[in-house]
């Protein structure tokens, strides 16, 4: 990989998880999102694998509860299962823009819906929730994006600030898990994209400090618009660059 990429891979890693920090934003979205526009996703997703998966694990771990979380939606988890494996084997075996497209779709969506602000309510059950397990699940498998649907659909629900935490974060890791076993037998993981992958824990530490100390310091609502509005921006150029 040239210099300059590893170069772009490590500042995109760094201003990701800023944001993350900063304004709460998932770390993966964005920083794939980014690398998007410059790498092939087949290329980019393995390196984000293994600080997201670190990441996701210490919060799973901090959070605590997790049998109990995992007795209640193991349906999502494992009705994600399905999609995972339909978006990994689309992702290796096409040539196209699709896995972009619908990056930058998810990216738009994820973005309207930070900005709405709105309030949801659901109520848990195994048929809906298996839909959204599939969908987060295929879309996670062709993109790496692992937000959408999962986390509107869980902050719909009738569950506290640490269950949530909890759920969600399961979720990723779990995908994580699964992305990295199938992206490895479709022999999209090399160990330069490794090493880069955990050096990377690096500018993502640095980032997520850094962003904290930001957060205290400046209006977290207005500067979430500006980067949830950033983000939708930036998917609406994936999108349009696939179409185009």
């Amino acid at each position: 990989m040239e210099p300059l990429i590893i170069a772009l891979v490590l500042a995109t890693f760094f201003f990701a998880a800023f944001m993350k920090g900063t304004a709460g934003l998932g770390f993966a979205t964005t920083c794939l999102g980014i690398m998007a526009s410059y790498l092939d996703l087949r290329l980019a997703i393995p390196l984000v694998i293994i600080p997201s998966l670190l990441s996701n694990t210490m919060v799973m771990i901090d959070a605590g509860n997790f049998w109990s979380i995992f007795r209640r939606f193991w349906p999502l988890y494992f009705s994600a299962l399905p999609g995972l494996f339909l978006g990994l084997w689309i992702l290796g075996s096409n040539e196209t823009d699709l896995p972009r497209m619908v990056l930058g779709t998810t990216m738009v969506l994820y973005g309207a819906w930070g900005l709405w602000r709105g309030h949801l309510s659901l109520k848990q059950t195994k048929p809906l929730e298996m839909c959204v397990g599939l969908l987060t699940g295929l879309i996670n498998g062709l993109t790496g994006s692992q937000i959408m649907p999962i986390m509107p659909y869980l902050m719909s629900l009738n569950i506290s600030k640490d269950e949530l935490v909890q759920a969600i974060n399961t979720s990723f890791t779990i995908a994580s898990l699964v992305m990295l076993a199938g992206l490895g037998k479709l022999g999209l993981i090399s160990i330069e994209n490794m090493i880069l992958s955990t050096v990377g824990i690096i500018p993502v530490g640095l980032g997520i400090w850094l962003g904290g100390k930001v957060r205290r310091k400046l209006p977290e609502t207005v500067f979430r618009k500006i980067v949830l509005a950033l983000i939708g921006l930036l998917g609406l150029g994936l999108v349009i660059r696939g179409m185009l």
